[in-house]
């Protein structure tokens, strides 16, 4: 009897894989060969799933953002308002090596999206994905009383997303002045602003 293969399973593995190389040689070292040889595959063998580099890279890019929708799910069930855009915004922080090696994925993705319109549409879809949820935790907080600004939902969900999406950057390139704790304390403190109206 024929061996049963799982493609998806396959295609994850292959992204695992992925994952560890970067962490270890930055995206150029990436290579096919070296994804391969990290996941077990033959040199080729990955030619099924993923014909080139780039259609990796989109499949990774949209691993990534499902993995992260899974732990914000968990990290925020039960909870709402201010609480849950915290837990909310943690998922997204490069707070450990997983979250680090994620923005790793997602850095040179946001360069192709620069020239590539399918590249740009995917990631603007997923963007407004989060966007709408952080306005949602905030209109909770809003009733709830957690928030005294005069500063519209639109534009704190918009300065998260800037604050979010830009500490993968820096804790990517300059983790020494960018830790876990350091971000933690920002994210705090401007959470706080909002409480005190500021």
């Amino acid at each position: 009897m024929p061996k049963i293969v799982d493609h998806d399973q396959r295609r994850v593995e292959l992204v695992n894989a992925t994952w560890r190389i970067i962490a270890r040689h930055g995206m150029e070292g990436a290579t096919m060969r070296e994804i391969a040889a990290e996941a077990g595959f033959a040199n080729g063998a990955l030619k099924p799933y993923f014909p080139t580099k780039d259609d990796l890279l989109t499949f990774a890019f949209g691993h990534v953002f499902n993995q992260t929708n899974q732990r914000m799910a968990a990290a925020t069930a039960g909870l709402e308002g201010l609480a849950a855009l915290r837990a909310y915004c943690h998922e997204i922080l490069p707070l450990d090596d997983t979250k680090i090696s994620e923005a790793r994925i997602v850095i040179p993705f946001w360069q192709k999206a620069l020239t590539d319109p399918e590249k740009a549409r995917l990631h603007e879809e997923y963007m407004g994905m989060w966007q709408t949820a952080l306005g949602l935790y905030l209109m909770q907080a809003r009733a709830a009383g957690e928030i005294h600004t005069d500063a519209p939902d639109e534009d704190i969900a918009g300065l998260l997303m800037t604050f979010v999406l830009g500490a993968q950057i820096t804790a990517a390139l300059t983790p020494s002045t960018h830790s876990p704790r350091q971000l933690t304390a920002q994210l705090d403190s401007y959470l706080h602003l909002l409480s005190a109206g500021s």
